[in-house]
């Protein structure tokens, strides 16, 4: 059964996303703060969180932070405000959708579904990887793909499975322009639920971790009016 970690601060959203859920299948723990959530999360191996932005300790976008520095699981954000720039700044810290309130059950438990179902597949595509080495190689960056590592001038860096995918998947198809739409429907899936706009904020974080200089990025270019190409 899957794990799934609700941090809410508010009772009654937390009853009704842990009701709904429950009656999903899942088996839900919920905390009323970012320190208890911490905790949790530290102590115990969940599948997947929820995390309320505004929590009576901290804010959310600390904790997702903080969180996201260990854990690589999907993680949705719940927040008060239907401000694009909250959204951003919460995919910007490692989240990996945005729910707004007041909550929509029914909404809530597809993005639950949809996000799992990614973390599955990824997962499966990890454990089958035992071909012999393969890599796709850029001037000194290294994807070493039945590994699932990548390496920039020696060293290892560090990505999220999502940010990896995204990565793999522009890498395999050098110099061929995808826009945000087909980007987010070739890696995030046919069934996930979100916003394109993510696709944006992924770029950027790839850009920080493999380009040389990611304000003149060489590998990952922006194609203007049609979106993203991958250089070798």
């Amino acid at each position: 059964m899957k794990q799934i970690l609700i941090i809410e601060s508010d009772q009654k959203t937390a009853d009704v996303a842990r009701d709904y859920l429950e009656a999903a299948g899942y088996a839900v723990t919920v905390c009323g703060s970012g320190k208890e959530g911490l905790q949790r999360a530290e102590e115990q191996a969940y599948d997947l969180l929820i995390m309320d932005v505004a929590l009576p300790d901290t804010d959310g976008f600390s904790l997702c932070r903080t969180l996201r520095k260990t854990k690589d699981l999907p993680i949705l954000m719940l927040s008060e405000s239907d401000c694009e720039a909250d959204a951003v700044r919460g995919l910007g810290v490692g989240a990996d959708d945005y729910i707004h309130r007041p909550l929509r059950a029914s909404e809530m438990t597809a993005r639950v579904q949809a996000h799992l179902r990614m973390a599955e597949r990824l997962s499966r595509r990890t454990m089958q990887a035992e071909q012999p080495l393969e890599k796709i190689e850029a001037g000194d960056l290294v994807i070493l793909i039945p590994y699932h590592e990548v390496r920039k001038a020696g060293r290892s860096v560090s990505l999220t499975s999502r940010e990896y995918d995204l990565l793999l998947f522009l890498a395999s198809n050098p110099e061929v322009v995808f826009s945000r739409e087909t980007l987010f429907e070739r890696v995030w899936g046919m069934e996930s639920v979100g916003d394109p706009a993510t696709v944006t904020v992924h770029i950027n974080r790839l850009r920080e971790k493999i380009e040389d200089n990611p304000s003149q990025p060489k590998l990952i270019q922006t194609v203007w009016g049609s979106g993203y190409r991958f250089r070798k």
